[in-house]
């Protein structure tokens, strides 16, 4: 019995060791083709890029031999990090501290996972890519935010990029920006009296209350519609569009949500295009609305027909401000089949996007280095006091705007220290030369605004704020293209007139009722790159009634 039982464990041993065997053989198999898989992808990865990765090699940049595991090196090292501070912080500080080591060259080869970009931020070259007719094309970052904007203005390209700003261009004549004078005014008085409820011993930050005022204005003057954001900060579209930027953010700083099935199926992904549903609904019933109204009144569809800059429009209830909606509807009931509702949907989406938060942030930055800087905040005071006297209620007039030099120097200088849009991407659609040197097609441009208002050779003592740098005698001789915060070019912003003439209304008012002082100097401001530039913690500022000023 005892030999019976040996042999069988005997057996039992020698089938076991004959599995494991098998199964190490098997791990091993596994382990050389995966890899040989690895190795074949790295070569085929190489082999794409060779003819890309030589011409890229001839520019300034850190040797990267193998540009997507060096990309994710990077962001699992931010990830590591991000209990301190956002990532989106993180990869702001990433972009600017690697230009600042390039800064004689005034560009940088990097590589997005595999894709190639080459950052510029001298104005010479900068000049060469934004004044190009060529280079018009967005870089792919834009996709993200295409199943919001789909292909409107800021996201198109080609003959349909080039017929649409043919179409909107008069929307942003002299004398249609003179007619939404009012509505800036009345929304401004709105946050002037908010302020007023806040309390003069707190400080507030006055990002999210600039934002519904600016909201408040872009959709009255590009919807011709009131949604009174600043007394309802909760409702569902202001909510939207916040999550919106957020979510956006979030899928910038995972390049695992780079790939659309995946952003697709994840949470963030699936609350970005459910929001996504409810601003498209939002928009389809504002433009179907007055697209009705329109189509009801025989006169106001008359004076649609005109050109925009030359008539008065009259509505069902009188006269009206023609918002930038009518331009597109006018087109659109011209000719519904090649011009749809969808297709002015996207144009109002693209300009309520363009239109609120980069103004938003532009007013915000501004009015904060005000209250930071007293003696720049009395001069312009002194400015307006010697417009409006001891008036502090007359709405401003385009006269006033003309008067308002030092605060138009203080703003241009918050825009070259905080510009609203730190960095903005193009796609070569064919082979370019910049510099001297072929970049090959495909490649992404990458202008950073940011670190080009800070060249030392322009701007001398760049970190300080000195609004007297954008006095007519110190701007003579500057390069054109080394102060760029609407870009430049063919593609420069369309709306850059309304932006500087909302931030000068809504800053004059507040100024005209309150002195402001912000808590907090620039070494404590964190900055992150989102759609727009932002504070990580906000700006905070103090509001003191001139009336009770000590």
């Amino acid at each position: 019995m005892e030999v019976t039982s040996g042999h069988i464990f005997s057996q039992v041993l020698g089938t076991a060791s004959t599995m494991l065997a098998s199964f190490l053989l098997y791990c091993l198999a596994a382990a050389v083709g995966a890899f040989a898989c690895l190795a074949g992808l790295l070569f085929y990865i190489k082999y794409k890029q060779l003819e890309t990765l030589v011409y890229m090699e001839k520019f300034p940049g850190r040797t990267e031999p193998i540009p997507m595991l060096t990309t994710w090196s990077i962001h699992r090292t931010l990830s590591k990090e991000a209990h301190r501070l956002d990532m989106g912080t993180h990869l702001f500080q990433l972009a600017v501290g690697f230009s600042r080591m390039y800064k004689k060259h005034g560009m940088l080869r990097f590589y997005d996972a595999t894709h190639p970009v080459l950052a510029v931020f001298k104005a010479g070259p900068v000049e060469e890519l934004l004044a190009s007719n060529t280079i018009l094309k967005k870089g792919h970052e834009y996709d993200m935010i295409s199943p919001w904007l789909a292909t409107g203005l800021l996201t198109s390209s080609g003959s349909k990029w080039r017929s649409r700003r043919k179409l909107l261009t008069p929307a942003f004549h002299f004398r249609i920006l003179e007619d939404f004078l009012p509505t800036v005014n009345e929304q401004s008085e709105v946050l002037v009296r908010k302020l007023g409820q806040l309390g003069k011993d707190g400080s507030w930050d006055i990002v999210p209350l600039v934002t519904l005022c600016a909201l408040d204005i872009i959709c009255e003057t590009i919807m011709g519609y009131t949604i009174n954001a600043q007394s309802n900060s909760h409702s569902e579209y202001v909510q939207a569009i916040q999550v919106l930027g957020n979510m956006f953010t979030r899928r910038l700083e995972s390049p695992l949500y780079w790939v659309d099935a995946i952003f697709r199926l994840s949470a963030p992904g699936r609350l970005f295009h459910r929001k996504i549903r409810e601003l498209h609904r939002f928009t389809l019933k504002v433009i179907r609305e007055r697209k009705e109204e329109i189509l009801s009144c025989p006169e106001l569809q008359a004076a649609i027909e005109e050109a925009p800059e030359e008539n008065d429009v009259y509505g069902l209830r009188g006269k009206i401000r023609k918002p930038f909606l009518d331009i597109l509807l006018r087109e659109h009931i011209k000719d519904p089949e090649n011009f749809t509702e969808e297709d002015v949907r996207e144009e109002v989406d693209t300009f309520m996007f363009e239109g609120h938060d980069t103004t938003a942030m532009g007013m915000s930055w501004a009015l904060y280095l005000i209250g930071l800087y007293q003696e720049h905040q009395e001069r312009i005071r002194h400015e307006l006091d010697a417009i409006f006297g001891s008036d502090r209620n007359r709405p401003v007039t385009s006269e006033d705007l003309k008067q308002m030099k030092y605060m138009e120097c203080c703003l241009k200088e918050s825009q070259r220290l905080y510009p609203s849009v730190p960095f903005i991407t193009r796609n070569c659609e064919q082979d370019v030369t910049i510099a001297g040197r072929k970049l090959p097609k495909g490649a992404d441009i990458q202008i950073g605004i940011f670190n080009l208002h800070r060249d030392e050779e322009v701007f001398p003592k760049p970190e300080e704020f000195i609004p007297e740098r954008f006095l007519p005698e110190n701007v003579k001789g500057r390069h054109p293209f080394a102060f760029v915060p609407f870009s430049a070019g063919p593609r420069n912003c369309i709306g850059q007139r309304f932006a500087m003439m909302e931030e000068k209304v809504v800053i004059a008012n507040i100024l005209r009722n309150y002195k402001l002082v912000s808590l907090h100097h620039r070494d404590k401001i964190r900055v992150l790159a989102e759609l727009v530039l932002r504070p990580m913690n906000g700006l905070h500022v103090r509001f003191v009634p001139l009336t009770t000023q000590q």
